[in-house]
């Protein structure tokens, strides 16, 4: 992990630069790579990656699930302050939201929608839809833990008020009802919509 953490406090911007043009790789197993160093470099310093959002965006339309899921990451982390940016990975994240494949990038794609939704009332309202339908599909699989951390976040963000009231109406039966985690993190949630 330290070597991981000085080679990015030597990256510059001109190689992040170069590090997303590679994301364009025809080489699978390359764009993963790069991918996964992209992440690392979203959690050392999300700004270095803004300047590259639009391209970010376009890798979510690779194939390979692992380059999804840790571009998605890159975005969740830019989403707080360049959510006008990083909206345009909507269509992108909404792919992957259903991604029959890989719980990893159907994480991903539900915890950058409620980053995205979080940021102001109209974009929650965009999000909540399918943030709803992954709700019901998902409820109870290994990921909903962190899914239900993700609505926290939303609940805690600039959600609209009928994104609110939706979130209230889906967590409500399990903030009685539910047992463990699913139970504290549902009554967390209802605390943060009121």
């Amino acid at each position: 992990m330290a070597e991981t953490d000085e080679a990015l406090a030597g990256m510059s911007p001109e190689l992040v630069g170069v590090l997303v043009e590679e994301l364009g790789s025809s080489s699978r197993r390359h764009r993963q790579d790069v991918s996964r160093r992209i992440a690392e470099v979203a959690k050392a310093d999300p700004e270095l990656l803004a300047p590259h959002v639009g391209a970010l965006v376009e890798a979510l339309y690779k194939p390979e699930a692992q380059t999804r899921w840790q571009v998605l990451d890159a975005l969740t982390t830019l989403a707080p302050t360049h959510a006008a940016e990083v909206a345009e990975g909507f269509d992108g994240a909404e792919a992957s939201l259903f991604d029959d494949g890989s719980a990893m990038v159907r994480l991903a794609a539900f915890l950058f929608l409620c980053a995205l939704g979080a940021t102001s009332p109209e974009l929650s309202d965009q999000a909540w839809p399918l943030l709803d339908e992954a709700i019901q599909c998902y409820h109870g699989d290994a990921e909903y833990h962190d899914m239900l951390v993700g609505l926290l976040g939303l609940a805690r963000g600039d959600a609209s008020d009928a994104t609110k009231k939706a979130l209230v109406g889906r967590v409500s039966f399990d903030s009685k009802n539910g047992s463990g985690y699913i139970r504290q993190l549902s009554a967390d949630i209802l605390a943060a919509c009121k």
